[in-house]
């Protein structure tokens, strides 16, 4: 088991070395002046000189890069030229809600996908089948920028049950009671695509380990029902391992969407306010930042697999 997550950890440093890499290419080539999304069209010559020679956007983006990394690996992540603020100043509370918003849309992914898996594989020809199958399918098809304004139109706009953005009422301020109602429409908009997914996954997982040979020694032992179906959720738990797994490393880096739409200030919006003003400092450190956790998430998730699959155990 040390061997395997050793081996894990050493392919770390040169996929995140790979993500920086890509990203700040990405950021150096894309075509538009810098200067002029900073300080717009108008600024004088001198200014714009300044601040080229402050960024170093004279010299090749290589160079920027290694005076970039140089500084990363010290702990020095650089100032937010949008916000003249240090970098983790402006991401540590990005991340904290970001953390918020995924653990609740991971929270229905498992709950809601795992709920309805079992549904469809209990009777997979019946009425409960056919409607899990309806639903997964939908849910992997709606597209989750469509879903978050058709949320906001509906229950925010119309209904009025719950508010349309931010994270707490600006007026009266927040207790946990208002962020929790803040936190509903978002969190659904995030999870509906992986729920759709896990559902499937874990259906299919499931569904199988009721007809294999397993289930019918169980039923043969004269063991009830739910206790079988106990012991076969049992088996098909390293499908839904996986499959949660990977869903919570997309909800980490695929709530942008969601976070813009519902104002929620977690690092995606903090990203996307960074593109619009080429604030290059930001956007590398924002990057960075998702492709740690997401490495992470992913090691976590083959270690425990590890931990509870007795196979995988005996194959490394």
């Amino acid at each position: 088991m040390r061997r395997y997550l050793a081996r894990r950890l050493l392919l770390v440093v040169p996929t995140l070395l790979g993500v920086t890499v890509v990203v700040f290419a990405a950021v150096a080539l894309v075509p538009g002046d810098p200067l002029t999304a900073l300080l717009g069209p108008g600024a004088p010559a001198e200014v714009r000189q300044q601040l080229s020679e402050r960024l170093g956007l004279g010299e090749p983006w290589p160079v920027r890069y290694a005076h970039w990394l140089g500084h990363a690996l010290r702990g020095d992540l650089g100032v937010s030229v949008s916000g003249q603020r240090p970098v983790g100043d402006l991401l540590l509370p990005a991340l904290g809600q970001t953390l918020v918003l995924t653990g609740a849309a991971f929270l229905l992914v498992l709950t809601g996908g795992t709920l309805l898996g079992a549904l469809g594989a209990v009777r997979p020809d019946g009425i409960g089948g056919r409607l899990s199958r309806a639903m997964s399918t939908l849910a992997v098809s709606a597209p989750q920028y469509s879903v978050a304004l058709l949320l906001i139109a509906v229950f925010s706009v119309g209904l009025r049950w719950f508010p349309a953005g931010g994270t707490e009422n600006l007026f009266t301020g927040g207790d946990t009671a208002d962020r929790l109602h803040h936190l509903v429409l978002p969190a659904v908009a995030a999870a509906l695509v992986p729920l759709g997914l896990t559902a499937r996954v874990f259906g299919a997982a499931l569904e199988d380990v009721l007809r294999s040979d397993l289930a019918d020694g169980l039923r043969a032992r004269g063991l009830r029902r739910a206790a079988v179906l106990r012991h076969c959720v049992h088996n098909a738990s390293p499908a839904l391992l996986t499959i949660g797994g990977l869903q919570l490393a997309y909800l980490l880096e695929g709530v942008v969407f969601v976070e813009t739409l519902f104002a929620w200030p977690g690092v995606g919006r903090l990203l996307y306010d960074a593109l619009s003003a080429r604030d290059l400092p930001l956007i590398q450190a924002g990057v960075f930042l998702v492709a740690v956790a997401f490495v992470g998430v992913n090691i976590l998730v083959d270690a425990v697999h590890a931990l509870i699959d007795p196979r995988l155990r005996g194959a490394l």
